[in-house]
């Protein structure tokens, strides 16, 4: 190891996450885990099928009836992609189906959760044709790779933050996989750091091993995690599974009959080196991405400068047309021109466009005209000249609609990019801020600069009037905003939007043929007259930077080809109408931001290409040389799954299933059948070879099953993948089976930092469950979050689980062990009382929440509160000196166990048939049901936890006070003495807050029914407000947890007498108390009882002046021992 070369170790990625330092106990938890899911697969726990149609007779009653009278639930996430391990971002997804798929069951309703793996698309046959080429360079095993041949790509610089270019257009963030790079320059780099053995590498040159490796690793790995899936239901997509391949088949048939599915020409994101389009699960970056359309104006060359003449000499033929071609987003704007602006520093190229027409602009926007039918030659980029963007400046172009018929000036403009448009700005400094600030430094610099000041002053013409800003929009906030230069960036920025917003929305056209009308309704008017006349051509280009799986930088192309009509009226219509859910019987999204991202999307979402010549997947039925793209073939293959296991045995479909069914048998007509859009008829029978019977149970299965009771997913699908997974389910099935709600989650942070390989802050579920055992790492997912905010993984949480569950565990088995040393008999009123009731209301907590699908609160209250329960009554009782009662204990056990059962099913077993003796599998129990929650005592309980934690506070201060050097006799050192003040009867002042309340508070919603700001200020006007406020807080806590009669009226649930005196055996001996004495005191005077003796006693301190009933005042002080 000391002759290890250093360069080997420069490329050693040290991990950032935590390591462990004794694995004892998480491995007797593993152990345990390891043993129940051996026993729920013999079992067979989560295999789940529909009623039999020799149980209930097929169609005897309808559907809604069935699932009526054997409740159900259906629920899946996003069947992952087979391009490498799960990490714990997808287990985090997961564990959301999860933890609702276990409850689900003890609400006693059948449960499936199945699972298949998506492989359609590039992603994969474009790694495996890099394995491929990279075998034939280094080798089977890559032994003529050389170290110093490493080196990864430099990452890309990160675009500049700004506003939206179109701000008409709904727009994601960035993909996530720029979280997921990793510095490794070759693919079998990338399969060694996922930990694909070198030597078994070469084997992924084929396409088809993928499906092979990657999808038993899955299984194994959400098997490891206790997932209760229904492993009998998968399958692999693409025609590696003839089964879903005719699935597929049908689902596109069947929406090219519907007019969904179409032909023509569009817009699409294009990869040149592909050869195809690249849709979003094509890319490595750009996911979301999508084409933007611009008006690309000719602004024909008359005079060029003379270095431009001199660089561009015998390059053109002479009498050639020659056009700068800038790219604008508002057409309406063009009769302000005023100049013209390139980067002096850009490299611009002069392509030819035709015979005797030639283009200026960067190479990057020829790329993508090469594919848009804008040159003569389809995909030809025929550069004649090169030329530096300084020696263009002062060059004189015809600008289409300007004011200045005799022709505007081409200026320099250092913040053109190369990145954006084609690299050529045309200036309007009526209305755009940055032009504006620009021309006015030109005009200020104009030696500087190398250009005759006049350029720069060419009038600035009103062209759009604002009711806002006037009809000189740009000059009037570059003066409001103080912008003084273009380096003002951040104040520009916010004109820019400012300017475009208002202008848009507001404006209302000076000039032209279209005057007097407004701008929204002129600027489609004044693009095409722009068009019609020759003076300028449709031009698109990505939005954002797009990078395909196998390198290539992102075009747009215009294709013709098959797309998904998702924009089509009556469509998105239907679409929106069942996320807005104005009856309640729609959809479901868990969340408003949720339901808004959903509108959101269907509000901009168009036409999507379905069909690509490259990659992985199923034919186009009617244009095989097409495959069906892999965001177009994932839309509703959860009704697979409901008869994924009749169809097949394995995941390729190679052993015929439970129907003994051929592909061949299903043709269109029978999943026409299958899914519910059309009846029985015996031709079915005729032309498939199945038997009725068949079809009918089949049939049953999936009317049982669906609709999809839930799906969960990353929010990041939602502007693609989840809402075609909407559009397609209302185009294809009747309305009772669309899907009911998806719940989407955010991105999983680690350790509260985004999750990175190249950083080294990265772990896959596999090595999650191996680190922290399946329990502890599904109660650190719970605990992550419930948001569609990101989440956080913490380590350390399934690290001090890890502690928890051991502890808890061992707990449990020594009061089983040693329970004939527990109290029997009665449960008294008090220590007994409490944690029984306690014990009930957290069942009942965590109902409420896991039907909330609010996991964290969940597992606060099922987990934690619960062991902060069992400690308080342990310690109560021991204090007391009469120990646990059995029944009690015996009772927590079983309760917790089963509340836990969603989140840590493995452990729950384990106490439940270990440690308990049960003799069935806890997956089969129901949650319990418990007494309901007696106030009184939930009460008492908060009371003696408040008083307990009070009377510390109590004597730290007056300890503080001696530390102070204030005037005091009490030295905690010494035999000391409780007074506890108690009262029965509130101050007087109290009354008109106790009405105030009374007025504002709702009792049915448990809410106020006006804001903390009104409410405050009504007390501010009512005087006394240093203690009032605290005193409101209070009774709107109580308010919230207890009937509002009993707290309004003024009345506790309990009697504090009673609790104080249970309370003082305890006080005396977790306080180190002589004595401990409570004390009525009278109303109005200095005297009070002595609740222990009845004797009426001196009151010598004004603490006992703040006691108030239900909150008493506390008095130390030294007595003898």
């Amino acid at each position: 190891m000391a002759d290890t070369p250093v360069k080997e170790l420069d490329g050693l990625q040290i991990s950032k996450t935590k390591e462990l330092k004794g694995t004892e106990k998480r491995d007797t938890l593993i152990a345990i885990e390891k043993k129940y899911q051996q026993q729920w697969e013999e079992d067979k726990i989560f295999e789940s099928d529909a009623p039999s149609t020799a149980e209930v007779p097929f169609h005897s009653v309808s559907p809604a009836e069935l699932r009526d009278k054997f409740p159900k639930f259906m629920g899946c996430f996003a069947y992952p992609y087979m391009n490498g391990r799960l990490h714990v971002g997808h287990a985090f997804t997961v564990s959301k189906i999860e933890f609702h798929a276990g409850f689900a069951r003890m609400q006693g309703k059948k449960v499936l959760f199945p699972l298949g793996y998506h492989c359609t698309g590039l992603p994969i046959k474009a790694s495996a044709d890099k394995i491929a080429k990279e075998v034939q360079l280094f080798g089977q095993e890559f032994e003529r790779y050389k170290d110093e041949e490493e080196g990864a790509p430099e990452p890309a610089a990160a675009a500049p933050k700004g506003a939206k270019e179109d701000i008409t257009k709904f727009g994601t963030k960035k993909s996530k996989a720029a979280a997921k790079t990793i510095k490794a320059k070759y693919q079998f780099q990338i399969m060694e750091s996922i930990g694909i053995p070198r030597q078994e590498i070469y084997r992924f040159a084929d396409p088809q091993y993928w499906l092979q490796w990657f999808p038993p690793l899955c299984k194994q790995d959400l098997t490891n995690f206790g997932a209760r899936i229904d492993w009998r239901r998968q399958f692999v997509t693409t025609d590696a599974n003839p089964y879903y391949d005719a699935f597929v088949r049908w689902q596109m048939n069947r929406l090219k009959e519907l007019q969904k599915v179409k032909f023509g020409k569009r817009y699409t994101i294009y990869s040149i080196k592909d050869g195809q389009p690249c849709m979003d699960h094509d890319r490595s970056e750009g996911e979301g991405v999508n084409p933007q359309e611009y008006t690309a104006l000719k602004l024909k060359v008359l005079e060029w400068s003379p270095a431009a003449a001199e660089a561009l000499r015998g390059k053109i033929p002479d009498g050639a047309d020659v056009f700068l071609v800038p790219a604008t987003l508002r057409p309406e704007t063009m009769y302000g021109q005023t100049c013209c602006f390139v980067g002096p520093k850009l490299e611009y190229g002069v392509f030819r466009a035709s015979e005797n027409t030639y283009f200026v602009m960067t190479e990057r926007a020829a790329r993508n005209m090469a594919y848009q039918g804008i040159f003569d030659k389809e995909g030809v980029i025929d550069k004649a000249a090169d030329i530096v963007g300084s020696d263009v400046v002062g060059s004189l172009v015809k600008a289409p609609l300007s004011v200045h018929k005799d022709g505007v000036r081409v200026l320099p403009m250092d913040t053109v990019l190369p990145t954006k448009g084609t690299g050529v700005v045309t200036s309007v400094p009526s209305d755009s801020p940055d032009d504006f600030a620009t021309v006015t430094e030109l005009a200020k610099k104009a030696d500087y600069y190398g250009i005759k000041k006049e350029w720069a002053e060419l009038e600035i013409v009103p062209i759009i009037q604002t009711p806002t800003y006037g009809d000189l929009t740009a000059p009037f906030l570059v003066k409001k905003l103080k912008i003084s230069s273009p380096k003002d960036t951040k104040q520009l920025l916010e004109a820019k939007e400012l300017a475009y917003k208002e202008g848009f929305y507001q404006g209302t056209m000076l000039v032209g043929d279209f005057k007097g009308e407004k701008v929204e309704a002129a600027k489609p008017k004044v693009r095409q007259q722009l068009i019609d006349a020759g003076e300028a051509f449709a031009y698109a280009e990505p939005e954002g930077k797009v990078t395909s799986r196998s390198g290539d930088d992102g075009t747009v192309a215009l294709m013709d080809q098959w797309y998904l009509d998702y924009g089509e009226e009556s469509w998105r219509k239907e679409a929106i109408e069942y996320v807005e859910n104005a009856d309640g019987k729609g959809f479901n999204t868990y969340s408003s931001e949720t339901k808004h991202a959903f509108m959101g999307v269907l509000n901009w979402l168009n036409q999507w290409a379905c069909a690509r010549t490259y990659g992985l997947g199923s034919k186009l039925p009617w244009d095989p040389h097409f495959l069906v793209e892999s965001l177009s073939d994932s839309t509703i293959y959860m009704s697979y799954y409901t008869i994924a296991h009749h169809l097949h045995k394995d995941l390729f479909g190679r052993e015929k299933g439970i129907s003994n069914i051929e592909p061949a048998q299903l043709i269109d007509e029978i999943w026409d059948y299958l899914f519910c859009r059309t009846e029985f008829s015996e031709d079915l029978v005729t032309k498939s070879k199945i038997p009725k019977a068949t079809l009918e149970t089949m049939r049953r299965e999936f009317e049982y099953w669906y609709p999809l009771d839930l799906r969960v997913s990353g929010k990041d699908l939602i502007p693609n993948h989840l809402t075609f997974f909407l559009y397609n389910h209302i185009a294809m099935f009747p309305r009772e089976y669309w899907p009911k709600s998806v719940r989407a989650n955010g991105h999983l942070q680690l350790n509260g930092e985004k999750m990175s390989k190249s950083t080294g802050n990265f772990l896959t579920l596999d090595d999650a469950v191996k680190k922290y055992g399946a329990d502890a790492a599904r109660v650190a997912m719970a605990d992550a979050g419930d948001t569609i905010s990101d989440s956080n993984f913490v380590e350390d949480v399934a690290d001090s689980t890890i502690l928890r569950l051991y502890t808890n565990k061992e707990w449990c088995e020594e009061m089983v062990k040693d329970q004939d040393k527990l109290r029997t008999g009665e449960l008294n009123s008090f220590q007994d009382a409490i944690f029984d009731n306690e014990m009930n209301a957290l069942v009942r907590e965590a109902k409420k929440y896991y039907e909330e699908t609010s996991y964290k609160l969940a597992l606060k209250a099922s987990f934690y509160d619960f062991l902060n329960a069992r400690d308080s009554y342990r310690d109560s009782t021991n204090v007391a000196g009469i120990g646990m009662h059995k029944d009690l204990v015996f009772k927590y056990i079983e309760l917790q166990a089963l509340v836990m059962t969603p989140l840590a099913p493995h452990f729950s077993d384990y106490v439940w048939q270990e440690i308990l003796g049960k003799k069935e599998s806890i997956q089969w129990a129901k949650y319990p049901e418990v007494p309901a929650v007696k106030h009184d005592l939930s009460a008492a309980r908060e009371y003696v936890r408040q008083t307990s934690a009070s009377v510390n506070s109590a004597e730290q201060a007056q300890v503080r006070k001696m530390g102070k050097g204030k005037a005091t006799t009490f030295d905690p050192k010494k035999p000391k003495k409780l007074t506890i003040f108690m009262t029965t009867a509130f101050p007087a002042w109290q009354q008109k807050y106790i009405d105030l309340l009374e007025e504002i508070w709702d009792e049915t919603t448990k809410t106020q029914k006006v804001d903390d700001k009104e409410l405050n200020g009504r007390i501010g006007k009512m005087g006394e407000m240093k203690k009032a406020m605290p005193f409101v807080q209070t009774l709107k806590k109580r308010l919230r947890e207890e009937p509002a009669e009993s707290v309004l009226s003024r009345k506790l649930l309990f009697d504090e007498k009673e609790v104080l005196l249970q309370m003082v055996p305890a006080l005396r001996r977790s306080a180190g108390l002589v004595a401990v004495d409570v004390i009525e005191v009278h109303e109005g005077s200095k005297k009070g009882t002595n609740v222990s003796t009845g004797a009426e006693v001196e009151i010598t301190t004004p603490i006992s002046e703040f006691a108030v009933p239900g909150q008493p005042s506390y008095f130390f002080e030294n007595v003898d021992a």
